[in-house]
C-alpha cells in the first residue's frame, strides 16, 4: 500500500448508533480551542469537503506542543493511528507527518519545529497547521493561540457558531408506550404489567419535552419510542410522532426519532410508515440461533431468533436499515463472532452493550460479566470485523457505553439532556430507574427538576471519579455506566467494575478503526485524506 497521503481521518457522518440507553450529551464533549476550525460537509458538495481557517493560526511566535493525552497504535505499511482525549477522532499519520508530529514533543513554534526537519518548509507548515486544527498539537503559551477575542479563529469566540451546551446536543425523551411485551428476556428490568400510555399522556409528555427544550435553549429534540414492546402500540407511535413534527415545525426545532423494538411484530406496512415518518428502527439481536434465544424468549418459552432475523431482512428488503443492539453477557459471549459475521454480511450498524444486572435479573448468575469470557468473545468478534472491515464507522458503539468516536466527560445524558416518561406521565432520570420517578409531565420544565435532583442516579464527570482521573482512556470511557458502577460498589464517583475489560479492548478497537480508514483511504465518502 502506498505511504500517502500524510494524514487520514474519518469523514464526519451522523452518529446513528442507536441503543437502549441515554446517549452521551455532546455538550460535554471535549475539544480544543481550534476544534471548530476544520469543517466537513456530509454532502455532495463540489471540490471536496475539508477546509480550515489558516488565518486563525497566528504562526509567528506561537508555541505549540503535542497533546498530553496522545495514544499511538501502529498499523500496517508504516502508518500509525493516533488518538487524543482532547482531539477530534482518530488520525492516521504516515512517516512524514509523524516526523513533524514528533518535532513538537517539546514546546516549539511551527517555524522552529519545521526548520529542524529535512522537508519543504511550506509543506511541513501545512501539515503542522492540520495537526493543530484537529487538536493533536495544542498552544503551549496560552489557552487559545489567537492574539485576542477579536481576531480569534475559534468559531465560538468569533461568533460564527453557537457553542452553548444545548446547541450541539438534542434533548432526548424516552416514551414508555407500554409495559407490555411478548418476550420475557432474562435481563429485562421491567415487571411487564398490562399498562399502556394513553394518547393524552403521550401528547403531554411531548409537550413537556418541547417546553424543556425551549426553556433550556435546545435546538433539537430526539424521541425514543420504547416499552415494553412499542410495536404493540404502533398507531400511537404514528400519532405521537405526527404531533411532535407539528410542534417542531411550530417552534423551529429539529426533530428525530427512533423505535426501539424486539422486531418480532414488524410488518412491511410498518416499515413503510416508519420511512414516511422519518423514524429509525433499532432491533435487539443478541446472537444467532440458540445464543439469541438464551437471552430473548417468548412468554411461552419459545426462542425468538427466527422471527427477529426475519424482521431484520424484512426491513432491509423494504429499504429501511435497522440498527442492531447486541447485549453481551457471559452466557452468550462465545457466540459474538457468528452474529458479527451475520451483521457485517448485511452491512448493518450495530452496538455491543454489556449486560447490566438489575433487581429482576440478579438471579441469573451465569450472565454476570466474567472478564475472561467477555474479553475472549469480544476479541473474537473484533477478528471477524478485521476480516470484513465495513465502510460505515463503528467506534461509537463497539465497546459498551464507551463512545470511542469522540472524547467526552460524561458516560451518557442522564441528568443532563435526558427525560424518561413512564406510561403514567411520570418522569425518571434513566429508563432502568423508570419506577423511581423524580417529577411528572405537569411541571413547567421537567428537565430543570431532573438536573437539580441530588438523590437519584448521579452521572458525574470522569474528572471526579476515583481511578479514572489519571487514566489515558478516560475521555472515551468516561467511567462507564453509573448505575452498573453503583450496583457493584455503592458509589458513583469510582471507576467502572468493567475497567479491565475496557482497557484491554480499547487499543484493539482503535487499531480496527485505523485499518478501516486505511482500507478505504481512496473512498471520499469514508475518508478525508488531508
Amino acid at each position: 500500500m502506498k505511504n500517502s497521503p500524510e494524514l487520514i481521518r474519518a469523514k464526519n457522518s451522523p452518529p446513528y448508533f442507536e441503543d437502549d440507553c441515554a446517549c452521551e450529551n455532546v455538550s460535554f464533549l471535549r475539544s480544543t480551542a481550534h476544534g471548530n476550525i476544520v469543517r466537513e460537509e456530509d454532502c455532495a458538495c463540489a471540490g471536496g469537503a475539508q477546509t480550515y481557517n489558516a488565518s486563525a493560526f497566528r504562526l509567528s511566535g506561537r508555541i505549540y506542543q503535542r497533546s498530553p493525552s496522545i495514544i499511538g497504535i501502529p498499523l500496517a505499511d508504516e502508518f500509525t493511528a493516533y488518538a487524543a482525549g482532547d482531539s477530534q477522532g482518530l488520525l492516521i499519520l504516515n512517516q512524514t507527518a509523524e516526523q513533524i508530529f514528533h518535532s513538537f514533543e517539546k514546546p516549539a513554534s511551527i517555524e522552529n519545529a519545521i526548520a529542524g526537519l529535512s522537508i519543504n518548509k511550506k509543506y511541513g507548515t501545512q501539515i503542522a497547521i492540520q495537526l493543530a486544527s484537529l487538536g493533536f498539537l495544542q498552544p503551549a503559551d496560552q489557552d487559545c493561540a489567537c492574539a485576542s477575542e477579536e481576531d480569534c479563529g475559534c468559531a465560538c469566540a468569533a461568533g460564527e457558531e453557537d457553542c452553548s451546551p444545548a446547541s450541539s446536543s438534542p434533548l432526548t425523551a424516552w416514551l414508555h408506550l407500554t409495559d407490555r411485551c411478548n418476550l420475557r428476556c432474562d435481563y429485562c428490568y421491567l415487571p411487564h404489567v398490562r399498562e399502556d400510555m394513553t394518547s393524552e399522556t403521550g401528547r403531554a409528555a411531548i409537550d413537556a419535552t418541547f417546553r424543556s427544550a425551549l426553556a433550556n435553549g435546545f435546538k433539537q429534540v430526539k424521541l425514543k419510542y420504547a416499552g415494553g414492546e412499542p410495536l404493540l402500540r404502533f398507531p400511537l407511535i404514528v400519532e405521537l410522532h405526527n404531533y411532535a413534527q407539528s410542534l417542531a415545525e411550530e417552534h423551529g426545532l429539529e426533530l428525530e426519532g427512533v423505535v426501539l423494538s424486539n422486531g418480532t411484530l414488524l410488518t412491511a406496512e410498518m416499515v413503510e410508515t416508519l420511512k414516511l415518518l422519518g423514524l429509525r428502527l433499532m432491533i435487539s439481536l443478541d446472537g444467532l440461533g440458540a445464543h439469541h434465544d438464551m437471552h430473548r424468549r417468548y412468554a411461552g418459552g419459545r426462542g425468538s431468533f427466527a422471527d427477529v432475523a426475519e424482521a431484520v431482512d424484512l426491513a432491509l428488503a423494504n429499504g429501511l436499515t435497522p440498527n442492531i443492539s447486541i447485549t453481551v453477557s457471559s452466557r452468550t459471549a462465545d457466540g459474538l463472532p457468528d452474529v458479527m459475521a451475520w451483521i457485517l454480511e448485511r452491512d448493518l450498524p450495530f452496538s455491543l452493550n454489556f449486560y447490566r444486572e438489575n433487581e429482576l435479573s440478579a438471579s441469573h448468575e451465569d450472565m454476570r460479566l466474567d472478564e475472561q469470557k467477555i474479553i475472549s468473545g469480544m476479541l473474537a468478534a473484533f477478528k471477524v470485523i478485521e476480516e470484513n472491515l465495513p465502510r460505515r464507522p463503528f467506534l461509537g458503539g463497539i465497546i459498551d457505553r464507551a463512545n470511542m468516536s469522540v472524547s467526552h466527560t460524561h458516560t451518557c445524558g442522564v441528568g443532563q439532556n435526558y427525560l424518561v416518561f413512564d406510561q403514567h406521565g411520570q418522569v425518571a432520570k434513566c429508563q432502568m430507574h423508570i419506577r423511581k420517578p423524580i417529577t411528572d409531565v405537569h411541571v413547567a420544565d421537567p428537565l430543570a427538576v431532573i438536573r437539580a435532583d441530588q438523590i437519584g442516579i448521579q452521572n458525574i464527570s470522569v474528572e471526579e471519579k476515583e481511578g479514572c482521573k489519571t487514566c489515558e482512556w478516560k475521555y472515551w470511557c468516561a467511567g462507564g455506566c453509573p448505575l452498573a458502577t453503583y450496583r457493584a460498589t455503592g458509589r458513583y464517583d469510582v471507576k467502572s467494575p468493567n475497567c479491565n475489560i475496557y482497557k484491554t479492548l480499547f487499543p484493539e478497537a482503535l487499531r480496527l478503526e485505523g485499518l478501516r480508514l486505511l482500507k478505504y483511504q481512496d473512498d471520499p465518502e469514508v475518508v478525508l485524506a488531508l
